[in-house]
């Protein structure tokens, strides 16, 4: 039977989430729910079947799923309300910005017993498990650390204004929402990281988020990976990370484009998809089923996620 699910918080990636659900076989969007609604009204163009629940407890109560991506400040309270009526858990990252919540979240998750994972959306995708397979085979000599490089003309990018919490510093920023993405790409080929240095720069205005950051972060065997992060110019985005080898490295761009070097230039390795974010996502849907059923899954864990909170938010903790 297909999964029954409810979707807490209805900006573009709860629209987006909709959208990809009714495709799939997998799962059904039985409930919907967000504080505005203009955003319900979006969403259930998306999925026409789905029910807008008078409250998010409502939508909690009529699904066996619940996706969340509400903003991380009230992501905890509905993720413990969900998991305490057993029901499975899908969190947007990043899992939040207060650690000491966040670490009691995913106390509270493990604790419940429910499925529980974040979606951090390279998990399940092709370039991930190729860059995998090729630092397990050998393929690429001696793993060398990685480059994390990230640059904006403007943000919140055009296609993400809608969701104005994204430009405060409270919640928002590029660290937290593209960063992260490669650090937890970062971690699963090299493992766990710890931070060296860092320096992020904010606007004049202080309540908004950081504009430039630089940071240094060490694996547990000594592999350095560098970050550099930017918002301003005239220029196409540019966002990916180069893991990096002795007798080959490979460069991730804009999330999924696997590119190979030799000490040449990059060579992508694969052709476009015609639609890499609904590749994308319903990798990460094919995992979460997976998941539900008890079954080995490629998801990151709360636990992952917290991690890469944890260096996150200690990256931006010098200048917050």
């Amino acid at each position: 039977m297909a999964i029954r699910t409810a979707i807490i918080g209805l900006g573009i990636m709860g629209r987006r989430m909709a959208e990809h659900m009714t495709l799939h076989t997998g799962f059904t969007v039985d409930a919907i729910w967000d504080p505005d609604p203009a955003a319900c009204a979006l969403a259930r163009a998306m999925a026409p079947d789905a029910t807008v629940a008078a409250t998010a407890e409502a939508a909690i109560a009529a699904a066996d799923l619940v996706y969340l991506a509400c903003p991380p400040v009230p992501r905890k309270a509905y993720a413990l309300a969900a998991a305490a009526a057993g029901k499975a858990v899908f969190l947007e990252k990043p899992l939040g910005v207060d650690i000491g919540e966040s670490r009691a979240l995913v106390d509270a998750l493990a604790a419940s017993g429910v499925p529980a994972a974040v979606n951090y959306t390279q998990a399940a995708g092709d370039a991930l498990s190729e860059v995998s397979s090729a630092a397990q085979s050998g393929a690429l000599g001696t793993l060398m650390g990685a480059d994390i490089v990230v640059s904006y003309a403007q943000w919140p990018r055009a296609w993400q204004e809608a969701a104005d919490w994204l430009r405060f510093r409270a919640e928002g920023g590029m660290t937290r929402e593209v960063i992260s993405h490669f650090l937890f790409f970062s971690e699963r080929i090299l493992g766990p990281l710890e931070l060296v240095w860092a320096q992020a720069d904010y606007p004049a205005q202080s309540d908004l988020c950081e504009t430039h950051v630089a940071a240094r972060l060490i694996s547990a065997t000594g592999m350095p990976v560098t970050i550099m992060g930017s918002v301003g110019g005239a220029q196409p985005d540019r966002q990916e990370v180069t893991i990096k080898g002795s007798t080959e490295s490979r460069r991730i761009s804009d999330f999924y484009r696997n590119a190979a070097s030799n000490g040449g230039p990059f060579v992508q390795l694969h052709g476009e998809y015609d639609d890499p974010r609904a590749a994308s996502l319903k990798a990460q849907l094919d995992d979460l089923s997976l998941l539900i059923a008890g079954k080995p899954n490629r998801l990151a864990t709360p636990e992952e996620a917290l991690r890469v909170q944890v260096l996150v938010e200690s990256i931006l903790a010098p200048n917050r």
